[in-house]
């Protein structure tokens, strides 16, 4: 194949990863937002979850699921095309955090199922926690793609890890800070 070729196939499953990362982001969010909606009172909780249930179908069957399935098809067009980079250790450990990604995926299709039949097992604080796996894996497979080296990346998600740790307990610090106040 073409180097011109090859570019097309990339270009193609990057703009796919994008749109899949865009859809798995907003379907969390969207999760975050049903969960909500649980507390609110009748008519405005039947109301905003019934309109989240048709947000959250629209989202995962017309972007999330394809765009999943693209980003796998593409990404195996280019290692059929380039098989030498099965011998990188960096795409290892890329394929291994692609699988964990398909994992999280699936588990997401979990919860938006259990949300169809309104079945609410989990609150909107863990929601804004589990949106945050997504963004460590995204992390992770940048770097592993950019400095091709398992370190520079483990290093990189380390360093994300830590910022957000830093900001999660400056948050928790601030929420102290204001309750005592009576806010």
């Amino acid at each position: 194949m073409t180097a011109e070729g090859i570019a097309y196939i990339k270009s193609l499953h990057i703009i796919f990863v994008v749109t899949w990362f865009a859809g798995l982001f907003y379907m969390v969010r969207l999760f975050v937002y049903f969960c909500e909606a649980q507390d609110k009172v009748e008519p405005e909780k039947s109301i905003l979850s019934e309109q989240y249930k048709i947000m959250m179908k629209r989202l995962w069957y017309i972007i999330a699921w394809p765009s999943m399935v693209l980003t796998v098809i593409f990404g195996s067009a280019l290692l059929t095309v380039q098989p030498d980079l099965f011998t990188e250790p960096w795409m290892h450990a890329k394929l291994v955090f692609v699988l964990l990604l398909i994992a999280y995926h699936h588990v997401c299709g979990s919860i938006f199922k259990k949300f169809k039949n309104d079945i609410v097992t989990t609150t909107s604080a863990k929601m804004r926690l589990w949106n945050e796996v997504a963004t460590l894996l995204l992390f992770a497979i940048v770097f592993l793609v950019e400095l091709q080296n398992e370190m520079n990346a483990l290093i990189g998600v380390g360093g994300l890890i830590g910022v957000s740790l830093a900001l999660m307990a400056g948050i928790k610090i601030y929420k102290n800070y204001r309750s005592r106040k009576g806010e």
